[in-house]
């Protein structure tokens, strides 16, 4: 998408009552951000807008607003991006409604497709907090970036976690980035840019008011493999965030608690309902599945199944000699620079595994 094209997309976006839903709407009907610009007020209610709508949609034709927050953005060293970009997150492109323009500050890699959201309590008790812990620091050294809110409670551990233990992760925000809430996470928010990015689907100066917070839970699972809620009442928001990931076809993970504890509710009605229970890191590895292609981390580590980060250095160096491709054994066991009888020995765990298949001939693939 050219910069006029964001221009226009994202002047659509900062008219009032313009949200997704009739962002799409609109561009069924008329093709592109451009053309609902130039369009006139007739054929606009044609398209389902009421009158007033229509009238602020026109006075939006000079582009003014969007170029002056686009200005803002440079300032802040704040990249704007929207759907058709490639730099635009490619999981969150698949979900229903995704958002049409994103503000990013920081980096997002191609290494954190491999992402799981963790989301939960704002009031975590002891137990809570040392799961939150647990499973974000876990799953960042094994190399899975984490997604989360920003929020008190289990989002904010979450993140600290991850960045103590030298991992990436996203924040997603239900505000502009230049308006963080809550304001105690302003220096942690400093740190996630470090090592992530803050993201939100609000211009810049957009306050966090309580109606953005559901929306935003979209994108925090949207962004993500699977979402794991670590507590959680039967009232707790991280339930919006379970049910945008059903409905958007991803996995959803629970960590159970107490039966006797209001605090364990919620996690124990998805664990009811089908959602997949964890105890430590190995078993969110071991739900993801396999991914819908594969992801490359820093370092050259080429990743099938989530899974594979569970292996050893060992295991791992042997791995990244098998091909997709029948791969001869012969090639496979000269190339690890491993004792022989140590690389066949290896090489029968990671088929044991069920990462990698004999062929006949003497031949191995990876299984992808």
């Amino acid at each position: 998408m050219t910069d006029a094209a964001l221009v226009d997309a994202l002047q659509l976006m900062l008219i009032p009552k313009i949200g997704p839903a009739t962002y799409d709407r609109l561009i069924q009907h008329l093709g592109s951000p451009t053309a609902v610009l130039e369009a006139s007020a007739a054929v606009l209610e044609q398209a389902g807008l009421s009158s007033n709508l229509a009238s602020r949609v026109s006075l939006g034709r000079d582009r003014a607003e969007a170029r002056q927050t686009l200005q803002q953005c440079e300032v802040l060293n704040i990249r704007a991006t929207c759907l058709d970009r490639d730099d635009y997150p490619t999981r969150l492109q698949e979900i229903d409604r995704p958002p049409p323009v994103l503000f990013i500050q920081g980096t997002v890699t191609a290494a954190d497709q491999l992402s799981v959201a963790i989301v939960g309590s704002r009031s975590p008790s002891v137990y809570g907090e040392q799961m939150a812990k647990n499973f974000a620091g876990g799953l960042a050294r094994a190399g899975v970036t984490i997604v989360s809110g920003l929020a008190r409670g289990v989002d904010g551990l979450a993140h600290r976690a991850a960045l103590e233990a030298g991992g990436r992760t996203l924040a997603v925000l239900g505000g502009g980035i230049n308006q963080l809430y809550p304001r105690e996470h302003i220096e942690l928010a400093r740190q996630v840019v470090e090592q992530g990015a803050l993201i939100s689907e609000y211009a810049p100066d957009v306050p966090a008011i309580a109606p953005q917070f559901p929306q935003r839970n979209r994108i925090i699972s949207g962004l993500s493999l699977a979402t794991l809620v670590i507590e959680a009442s039967e009232k707790s928001g991280s339930l919006h965030t379970a049910r945008h990931a059903m409905e958007q076809h991803r996995d959803v993970l629970a960590v159970p608690g107490r039966v006797d504890s209001d605090a364990s509710k919620g996690c124990l009605k998805l664990i009811r309902d089908g959602a997949i229970l964890v105890r430590h890191v190995e078993d969110v590895l071991e739900a993801l599945g396999h991914l819908s292609a594969p992801v490359q981390k820093p370092g050259g580590q080429v990743v099938q199944q989530p899974r594979e980060l569970l292996l050893n250095d060992q295991e791992q160096k042997l791995l990244q000699l098998v091909g997709i491709e029948a791969t001869p054994v012969d090639t496979v066991l000269t190339q690890c620079g491993l004792e022989y009888s140590r690389a066949l020995s290896t090489l029968t765990v990671l088929e044991i595994k069920k990462l990698v298949r004999r062929l006949p001939g003497n031949f191995v693939v990876r299984i992808s």
